[in-house]
């Protein structure tokens, strides 16, 4: 494959959010063949069985986003020790009605910044609980709790001096992982 479009998810929802700074320094350090795009889920309703049969339009969307994805990555805080419920809600969204998820075999990553010292950490660990049901294989090293600290970005939002190396590791890992799946 010579392009790789990945599909971004940002478990936080506001505007100047740390993981939203996060995703778009990510995107500054993939290779030059990956576009990283960050998926709109802002508006997607409640998940409710119910709605499984007639999907709203924005849930189509989401969808078919991360249909035309070949790799997935989670940007996301942690909230009460959990993955935030908005990012939850497309989750469940994306894999139902039962048996149409679009979810399965997309190769993932999972990264988040915190203000606390152990980072996204406890957050992380529920989204790979989570993705590993859903058939996603999740890049399990590197891991990277990252605390948002003085210096973590720089005025130009890239990534700091003291952190670009693990964090332009990082990316590095997960292409190759994303890579190796979409050859298998």
């Amino acid at each position: 494959m010579s392009q790789y479009t990945i599909a971004v998810f940002v478990g936080s929802l506001r505007k100047d959010s740390f993981n939203r700074r996060l995703a778009d320094a990510l995107a500054r350090l993939a290779p030059p063949d990956f576009t990283l795009v960050q998926v709109r889920i802002d508006d997607l309703p409640l998940y409710n069985q119910d709605e499984d049969d007639h999907q709203s339009e924005p849930v189509r969307r989401l969808k078919s986003d991360i249909s035309k994805a070949q790799g997935l990555l989670f940007v996301t805080p942690e909230y009460n020790r959990s993955v935030p419920g908005v990012l939850k809600n497309a989750i469940d969204h994306a894999s139902r009605p039962y048996g149409q998820s679009v979810w399965s075999g997309k190769p993932g990553g999972v990264i988040g910044v915190s203000i606390g010292a152990i980072g996204t950490a406890l957050a992380q660990q529920h989204l790979r609980n989570i993705l590993a049901y859903l058939d996603v294989p999740t890049l399990g090293q590197p891991e990277a709790f990252i605390q948002a600290k003085e210096g973590l970005f720089g005025d130009d939002g890239n990534i700091g001096e003291s952190s670009r190396q693990f964090v332009q590791t990082w990316m590095d890992k997960y292409a190759a992982w994303v890579r190796r799946h979409a050859q298998a």
